[in-house]
């Protein structure tokens, strides 16, 4: 059909194909795992990380199946285009290892250019971590901070929780999840203990971040004897932090396009599919049958001639089905072809103006 869509995220007038056959292309091998994981685990944490770094659209999960093992992983993603961004995924730090993601051994597709998650992110590559059973004391002391200023009323749970998610907030972590791992209190100060140096490092800058009605001084134990790290107090980190999120939200507001009720799709046909009225009937008939899953679609234009010959333009009965058609078909393939789906100004709409 002119407009079936695979699970693969590509449109073809044949590709009717199941997710089973295109299986392969969708997987992707995980090595070196930790083996006290779950399957579930080790989804949350890829497609978290993918959303973080957007190889992904926010509040999506790419990555939908897991089957594991003691020490590896397959993975499969709901399209193509998911397992080639998901590459990108090769080398990042979970707990305390660096997993390898590449392809599975019966792969025999083309090969897709990537970066490992260190290039992407800019991070360093670590070496593998020591065990905690030969870690010396020195190794040890650059994972842990010494959290000053706490109160008896303050729980060790609490105190990871909040130190965590602030550490998240303004982006001081390396992945997703806490980065704390351990705390130990005692009534006037505490012990806290980093999955990474890096992030001990990190977590400096949240000296004097206010917490319970008081102001916590963080800094190295007294037995640390490793170089000094440059940071700052919380309140010039968040100040910066809340600077960038300004500047980048006004960004988005200014070349945000105004949402409207109509949809229009560029790249989609050619003179030639809309030369007979078999084919033409044929075309609006099953645009109308997928493009109506989005929501509730009024009506369809396809002009046969003039400036907005080979578009395709859908009238939905709100803007966000709208939004949900152009939000699944934008950047989707079909015959070969990229799909250019975006909003459509209302008036010339009404107007029958169909260019630009």
């Amino acid at each position: 059909g002119y407009f079936a869509m695979s699970s693969a995220a590509t449109l073809s007038p044949n590709s009717n194909l199941s997710k089973a056959a295109d299986k392969v292309n969708r997987e992707l091998f995980v090595g070196n795992t930790p083996s006290d994981i779950s399957e579930a685990v080790l989804v949350n944490f890829l497609n978290g990380a993918m959303e973080r770094v957007r190889l992904c659209e926010t509040g999506r999960k790419p990555i939908i199946k897991c089957r594991l093992s003691a020490k590896y992983a397959f993975i499969e993603c709901e399209t193509v285009e998911d397992t080639n961004r998901a590459l990108n995924l090769n080398g990042i730090c979970f707990r305390g290892v660096s997993l390898r993601v590449s392809r599975p051994s019966k792969y025999a597709g083309l090969k897709t250019s990537y970066k490992t998650w260190q290039e992407l992110t800019g991070q360093h590559l670590r070496s593998p971590p020591i065990p905690e059973s030969v870690m010396s004391d020195n190794n040890k002391v650059n994972l842990e901070l010494f959290i000053g200023n706490t109160t008896p009323e303050m729980t060790e749970a609490g105190l990871v929780n909040f130190l965590g998610k602030a550490m998240e907030q303004v982006e001081l972590t390396e992945g997703p999840g806490n980065p704390i791992v351990s705390c130990q209190m005692n009534d006037k100060f505490a012990f806290v203990k980093f999955r990474s140096a890096s992030e001990a490092s990190a977590a400096l800058n949240l000296n004097n971040i206010p917490f319970m009605g008081l102001h916590l001084r963080v800094n190295r134990p007294s037995k640390y004897a490793g170089p000094a790290v440059a940071c700052e107090n919380w309140e010039e980190v968040l100040s910066k932090y809340m600077a960038r999120k300004l500047t980048s939200a006004s960004k988005v507001e200014v070349n945000k396009p105004k949402r409207t009720r109509i949809v229009q799709l560029k790249n989609m046909l050619t003179m030639d599919d809309l030369e007979s009225d078999e084919d033409y009937r044929e075309v609006m008939d099953e645009t109308r049958e997928e493009c109506s899953e989005f929501g509730d679609l009024k009506k369809i234009v396809i002009p046969r001639r003039g400036v907005g010959a080979t578009k395709i333009f859908l009238e939905y009965e709100t803007t966000e089905d709208a939004a949900k058609a152009i939000n699944a078909l934008e950047g989707r393939t079909f015959d070969g072809r990229t799909i250019d789906a975006a909003y459509m100004d209302e008036e010339k709409y009404f107007n029958c103006d169909y260019s630009g």
